[in-house]
This record gives C-alpha cells, sequence and structure tokens, in this order.
C-alpha cells in the first residue's frame, strides 16, 4: 500500500501571518492539524524546520513529536544547529533536503554528489541516533548513486519537473526519468519517497513511477482544505493513490 505523509508547513505559515511570536495561542492550531491528518488516515506527518523559522516553530517539533501516534518526518537543511535539534526530537526520518533563503518553498532536489563528504557524517550521526534518513534528489542516476554510497535507507524523488511539464511535450521525458530513477534505487537496495507538486489531478501520472514507498504532498492538500475541511482532503487524496501497485 502506498503510504502518505502530509505536509502541514503551510497550516503554518497561515499561522505566523498573524500570531509570530505568540505561537502557543494562534490559529490555525498546527497540532489540531495534524490530529485531524491522522484521524483521516494519514501515515506520517511532515514539517520541515526551516533555519530562518518561517512557519514551523521549533515547539512545534517537539509538541507534535510528543502528541501524535503516526510517524513523523522532519525535513531540514544539513546545518549543525537543526541537526542537534532532530537528535532531540528524535523524528521516526528525518529528509534532508537544500535549503535556499529567498525560495518560497523547497525547489530542486539536494546535489549529494557534490555535498557526500560533508552529508556523510551527518547521516551516519542520524543512524546511530535511530533515527531513519531520507536524502531528496533528482531522479539523476549519480546522485542516486550517491544516496547508496551514503548508505541512505531513502530517496525521495523530486516530482516538481513533472508536476510543471503535465500537459507539456516534456512530460513524457520526466515521467521516465522517475521511472529509470526508482528502478536504479531500488536495484541499489534504497527505499524510494517522492514528493513535490503532486496534487489531485496529476496522480495519474505517478501510478507509473515503481517501487514507491510513501508521497509526502503538502501545498494541494492544504489548499483543498479550504474547500472541503482537512479530513475530508486527505480522505479523498487517500483515495486517490489506492490504484498504485508496486
Amino acid at each position: 500500500m502506498l503510504k502518505l505523509g502530509v505536509n502541514i508547513d503551510h497550516v503554518a505559515t497561515l499561522r505566523q501571518a498573524r500570531y509570530k511570536g505568540r505561537e502557543d495561542v494562534g490559529e490555525p492550531n498546527l497540532l489540531a492539524a495534524a490530529l485531524t491528518c491522522e484521524k483521516a488516515g494519514a501515515h506520517c506527518i511532515t514539517v520541515h524546520l526551516r533555519e530562518d523559522r518561517r512557519h514551523i516553530q521549533d515547539r512545534d517539533v517537539f509538541e507534535l513529536r510528543e502528541k501524535i501516534q503516526t510517524r513523523l518526518n522532519l525535513e531540514m537543511a544539513n546545518i549543525q544547529e537543526i541537526i542537534q535539534i532532530a537528535l532531540r526530537v528524535k523524528p521516526d526520518i528525518v529528509c534532508i533536503v537544500p535549503e535556499r533563503h529567498m525560495e518560497v518553498t523547497t525547489e530542486g532536489g539536494l546535489n549529494a554528489v557534490r555535498q557526500e563528504k560533508y552529508l556523510a557524517g551527518t547521516i551516519g550521526r542520524l543512524l546511530d541516533a535511530g533515527i531513519e534518513v531520507s536524502l531528496f534528489i533528482t531522479a539523476d542516476p549519480e546522485q542516486i548513486r550517491a544516496a547508496a554510497r551514503l548508505k541512505s535507507p531513502f530517496i525521495e524523488l523530486y516530482t516538481g519537473g513533472l508536476a510543471e511539464t503535465v500537459g507539456t511535450p516534456r512530460e513524457e521525458k520526466e515521467l521516465e526519468r522517475l521511472i529509470a530513477g526508482a528502478q536504479l534505487a531500488h536495484e541499489l537496495g534504497i527505499k524510494v519517497n517522492a514528493g513535490h507538486g503532486i496534487n489531485y489531478m496529476n496522480m495519474d501520472r505517478i501510478y507509473r513511477i515503481p517501487h514507491l514507498v510513501e508521497l509526502n504532498i503538502g501545498h494541494s492538500i492544504i489548499s483543498r482544505a479550504m474547500a472541503t475541511g482537512l479530513e475530508e482532503a486527505v480522505r479523498q487524496m487517500l483515495k486517490l493513490m489506492e490504484p498504485y501497485s508496486l
């Protein structure tokens, strides 16, 4: 069964627009959103603790770790301050992502080839602490082979390129890259997740990517929740994921 991780960063984005510095009384309530996603059947709650704390705050991560019953996926850059927090929180899995100060959301994959020696120590520390690790990378063979050398148990394939090309002549090429990348990772013994830009309209394309374990979806679910409510938005996404076959 393909699993769903719901990224609730944009719940915090809305809260911070009015309650920055007063998160304990602010709305929408991040923990309540996470618990609603759990109730609807989400298999994982995903949050990105950014260096600039633009949406998720430290207290959010600790509260989620204490209160949710499903898995906690902490997205983070390879930054010592955030690594220390991860080691204290002990999420079920950490997804190491690139982070640029001017981006609205994560744009593109991590360059694991260029940063291999810097990632090795971080991955080792997290694994030694009993935390699973994923690298957020593009479906490039060299990036996937770097993940294998780094002994990362998971990768998360960046699907933003596919999302941006749906309905254009480039769509099939992007799908072929993702299919080949997932197959290579599987052959190398790496588990495969996927995320970025996946929504209710392009899910049928995701069906063609083999060996997927989990999808991490945020913006689309939170956006639909404005019309349907969060619980129903999660249920609708889970329903769309049912036809997927490994």
